[in-house]
């Protein structure tokens, strides 16, 4: 069970999150990369955070890319944060595949 304080630190960093990855997928053609869930762990350290990538056929490709820049991620995170956080959590990126899973489902019921 998330308390009060992660509840709002997780939605502070989602909502940064979204901007900086909006911000940097602006000059790229035909990709979106949202951000669904962010979790922080009970100490406020770790920063787990859940990304919707379309085209689904290029978000393993993309999500690698984000984890190998996720130290310049949260140095964005910080410039943003740095009045509301003592810490900037450490960002971890998973991807979110609840869309695809829904999808799939669906597929199998219309059968």
């Amino acid at each position: 069970m998330e308390t009060t304080r992660q509840n709002k630190i997780a939605r502070l960093i989602q909502k940064d999150l979204s901007n900086i990855f909006q911000a940097q997928t602006r000059q790229t053609r035909n990709l979106l990369v949202s951000v669904s869930v962010v979790r922080v762990s009970p100490d406020l350290s770790v920063a787990k955070a859940y990304l919707s990538i379309f085209p689904s056929e290029r978000a393993q490709e993309v999500l690698q890319n984000i984890n190998s820049h996720a130290s310049e991620v949260r140095y964005e995170l910080g410039k943003l944060e740095r009045h509301q956080l003592r810490i900037i959590p450490e960002l971890k990126f998973f991807l979110d595949d609840s869309l695809d899973y829904v999808e799939h489902i669906d597929e199998l019921l219309n059968k």
